[in-house]
């Protein structure tokens, strides 16, 4: 079982890092605080002060076109935001 998904990286996922050294991840619905802890730190040989979870509900969509309505949903998720010891960082864009 994969626990972190994919990392979040957006404008305001940026800031939060470089201001609190907080980064956002998608992870598993079903993995817990501590099992997210062992994984980034395994992952990305950092120390992990703290996690905070949050679960997102998917969002009812729906668009008008020339078939007409077409209705359907977003995936719901769970995000993880971690925050590191002073020093520690992760550069996500070290590999490209």
């Amino acid at each position: 079982m994969a626990i972190i998904i994919k990392p979040i990286v957006t404008e305001k996922m940026t800031s939060i890092s470089e201001k609190y050294n907080r980064f956002g991840f998608r992870v598993n619905p079903d993995a817990n605080k501590s099992q997210i802890k062992k994984a980034v730190e395994e992952m990305y040989n950092v120390t992990v002060v703290s996690v905070n979870t949050m679960n997102y509900k998917g969002k009812n969509k729906s668009r008008y076109t020339k078939s007409g309505l077409i209705q359907g949903k977003t995936a719901s998720y769970k995000k993880a935001l971690v925050t590191l010891k002073e020093g520690d960082t992760i550069d996500f864009f070290s590999n490209i």
